[in-house]
């Protein structure tokens, strides 16, 4: 079974909601990433995904255009990601993980050759904006082959609506629900019908649905426990490993306080 069908079972049975959150690989270099990483998991973190630096991120907002900018500086490619996720798992890692890439690195790296790799690193997940639901078939055709262990997450907008139910009916792992019209990052300023959006997806998917985009606080989740399956946090979590030098003790504080709060 797949390490996020496994997790997201686990929740299912406890009662409680999912906690993802968002780093960039090698930022501010791979051993910090390890590092963070591990720190997550004992936090009791849900899934994480991991950024894999692009140089056009088109649905990222200022903060993680930053962040895989400076890793783009630093030398971070899909190799070093794919090195760094092999080792964690040999370091004992357990907790799923997507990575959240754009398609021309995919593309380019050739969609057998990847799905590969993904296998061989423990990658479970693929989160992949600039991937319209049309042009998925031949990455999904390549993953399916391969059994359940790495599945593309889909994404789903408050303007997906009709494309709702087309969109949602093979997902697998969990659906991302954005939670606004734009980029990431941002107060949490939902859209304005944000609730009835989220309860069109939650009430027809066959996975979980997870929310992000401008969330920064288990608070920001709370209104709309009845029809989400689970919170993502990218930019501000981003922002609080600057801010705190990537300080271990610090995710682990953000992680058990947000965890905590969507417990209650």
């Amino acid at each position: 079974m797949n390490r996020i069908d496994e997790r997201m079972q686990l929740l299912k049975e406890k009662n409680e909601k999912a906690f993802i959150t968002y780093t960039t690989v090698d930022l501010p270099d791979y051993e910090t990433t390890k590092k963070i990483m591990h720190a997550q998991e004992e936090a009791g973190i849900d899934l994480m995904e991991i950024g894999v630096p692009f140089s056009d991120p088109v649905a990222d907002g200022p903060v993680v255009q930053a962040a895989s900018y400076k890793a783009i500086l630093n030398g971070a490619t899909l190799e070093g990601a794919f090195k760094m996720m092999k080792e964690v798992r040999e370091e004992g890692l357990t907790s799923p993980v997507a990575f959240m890439m754009y398609y021309n690195t995919v593309y380019y790296y050739g969609l057998e050759a990847f799905a590969d790799k993904c296998v061989e690193c423990g990658v479970d997940g693929l989160v992949i904006p600039d991937l319209p639901y049309e042009e998925q078939e031949e990455l999904k055709t390549i993953l399916e082959a391969r059994g359940d262990k790495v599945y593309l997450i889909q994404l789903v907008s408050p303007v997906s609506a009709d494309r709702i139910p087309m969109l949602l009916k093979d997902a697998k792992g969990f659906v991302y629900c954005v939670s606004h019209m734009g980029v990431t990052g941002g107060d949490a300023n939902f859209h304005e019908n944000i609730k009835a959006y989220l309860k069109s997806v939650h009430d027809i998917s066959p996975v979980p649905a997870c929310m992000g985009f401008g969330i920064r606080t288990a608070d920001d989740v709370k209104p709309l426990m009845d029809v989400v399956d689970g919170a993502v946090v990218g930019s501000h979590f981003l922002k609080l490993l600057e801010e705190s030098n990537y300080s271990t003790d610090a995710v682990i504080k953000y992680i058990k306080e947000f965890k905590e709060g969507l417990r209650h």
